[in-house]
């Protein structure tokens, strides 16, 4: 088992001494930048950036505007690592650090490996021994989570939601499960399709969408996904977009016949099965796909 080890230099209450041994073990540092207003970067994360044999970073020209906003002389330390190159760039990291070098990573915004890259160089960084560390700071994820009014002890990180339908669905359907809090990305085009499908889900679940973290137009829309949806589709959609869903209310084990007579009543009253089925399966916390089964079942036995 590999034990990892503190990292060596900037802010330890002396001047990095690049003639020490200990202090010339190479290293990869995930330095974590402003998600939008300049201000939100720490100190150490500067010396960092300033004192780094290589920074790779997803974009060189926007990290640029960062190097610039602090006077921070690139001299061509400055690398591209996006996803499209991130598993070829690996090896050429691992050297790096091998050599003795401080290989520092940034994303455009926020923190590293955090859906954005970074995670394969880390376990490459890792798996062949070497130091890595980093310097914590700005997380669009945690921002959004602790801004939500939603419940913040327990919570999961869903990335970007699948494009694919049959991934989608196959997600919604897990989540209908999911008793903690939830945290997605989402892009501003899709955003109003995708809190509409949720809503024909999860009918009373809240949700609180947060829109340009940290910049001049922020914002925290926070309602029910149905409320919420309406708002945003009234609206152009622009900017940075993180979405905190609720989770699913422990239920007790539901008896099937429950169900049953749940659905019965929702499709008497002249509901459609879609509906019948999202009501249900939210308001006793069972499996969509188990709730629509019984519902056809339903529809077919009253037909005969």
């Amino acid at each position: 088992m590999l034990v990892g080890r503190a990292a060596l230099g900037p802010n330890e209450g002396t001047a990095v001494d690049r003639t020490n041994d200990a202090r010339t073990m190479g290293q990869l540092v995930l330095v974590a930048t402003p998600l939008g207003n300049l201000g939100d970067i720490s100190r150490r994360a500067i010396e960092f950036l300033s004192i780094a044999d290589v920074v790779y970073c997803e974009d060189t020209r926007h990290s640029r505007t960062l190097f610039s906003a602090y006077d921070i002389a690139a001299h061509g330390r400055l690398q591209s690592l996006h996803e499209h190159n991130e598993a070829s760039q690996c090896a050429e990291i691992v050297e790096r650090v091998r050599a003795g070098q401080t290989v520092v990573l940034i994303s455009d915004a926020g923190t590293p490996a955090i859906s954005d890259p970074g995670s394969r160089v880390v376990a490459a960084v890792a798996e062949a021994g070497l130091l890595v560390s980093t310097v914590p700071g700005p997380s669009a994820l945690i921002a959004a989570l602790t801004i939500s009014g939603l419940d913040t002890e327990r919570f999961c990180m869903e990335g970007f939601v699948p494009r694919k339908r049959g991934e989608r669905d196959a997600l919604f359907e897990r989540w209908a499960r999911e008793e903690r809090t939830i945290v997605f990305y989402e892009s501003p085009q899709r955003l109003v399709n995708t809190l509409s499908e949720l809503a024909s889900r999860f009918v009373t679940r809240r949700v609180a969408v947060a829109r340009e973290i940290t910049k001049l137009h922020e914002e925290v829309v926070r309602g029910t996904l149905e409320e919420v949806a309406a708002i945003f589709s009234a609206r152009e959609v622009l900017g940075e977009v993180v979405v905190v869903l609720e989770g699913a209310q422990a239920q007790a084990p539901v008896d099937p016949s429950t169900v049953r007579s749940a659905l019965r009543e929702q499709l008497n009253s002249g509901v459609s099965v879609r509906d019948a089925v999202a009501s249900v399966a939210d308001a006793l916390g069972v499996s969509h796909r188990d709730a629509y089964r019984v519902a056809l079942e339903v529809r077919a036995g009253d037909a005969s």
